[in-house]
């Protein structure tokens, strides 16, 4: 029988990116975030009031509409305030979603495709995108002018560091040919660059 997918034994397969979420909402206070293909990682509700996140994953699924369950892995893990409000969509991002447009103040894209481009109208003006090279959407997000990079993640020994010192020095392409937003999209492979990173946060507008 295959074991139910829950945040803990998903921990173990890929850490516990809370501390991650930590650094963000210790830079700037986030309220509200949105986290499409998440899957079960409740790790931003550690810090963030509240999360809604999205998956046509039927284990996702499963997990978030127990809701005791969703409590029992968050309790003892979260900041104060953080984790009052665990919202669960079963859908396709790429589709509409019930979520407010311009509401959310952080939008979270870790291997799960090209989730900014589909959903950065529910990003508010100022609002901020995490995301890794995977599939794309950082490499996408550095190439438009609309996005700013206002820090960078590197995940070392189990630990994430966020950093928003010498940024120029990152998101430089070890071949500029290849970092061509069309190739980039066809492709869904984002571009090497010659300093490598976990993630990236940029800011929209």
């Amino acid at each position: 029988m295959t074991r139910r997918a829950t945040w803990s034994r998903y921990r173990e397969s890929i850490g516990d990116r809370s501390e991650l979420f930590a650094a963000i909402a210790d830079l700037r206070p986030v309220e509200e975030a949105l986290y499409p293909g998440s899957y079960v990682d409740l790790s931003p509700s550690t810090a963030i009031a509240s999360v809604t996140y999205v998956d046509t994953d039927v284990r996702a699924a499963r997990f978030f509409a127990d809701t005791d369950l969703v409590e029992q892995e968050l309790a003892g893990r979260t900041r104060p305030g953080a984790g009052t409000r665990v919202r669960f969509l079963a859908a396709d991002y790429t589709g509409p979603l019930d979520v407010p447009q311009h509401g959310m103040d952080l939008l979270v894209s870790l291997y799960a495709g090209p989730v900014a481009q589909q959903t950065r109208t529910y990003l508010r003006p100022g609002g901020w995108l995490l995301a890794n090279t995977s599939h794309g959407d950082a490499s996408l997000a550095a190439l438009d002018p609309a996005w700013t990079l206002v820090g960078v993640v590197d995940h070392r020994d189990g630990h994430y560091r966020l950093s928003t010192d010498r940024l120029d020095a990152h998101l430089v392409p070890r071949r500029p040919e290849l970092a061509d937003p069309d190739r980039i999209r066809a492709t869904g492979r984002g571009v090497a660059y010659t300093r490598q990173a976990f993630a990236y946060l940029f800011q929209l507008g």
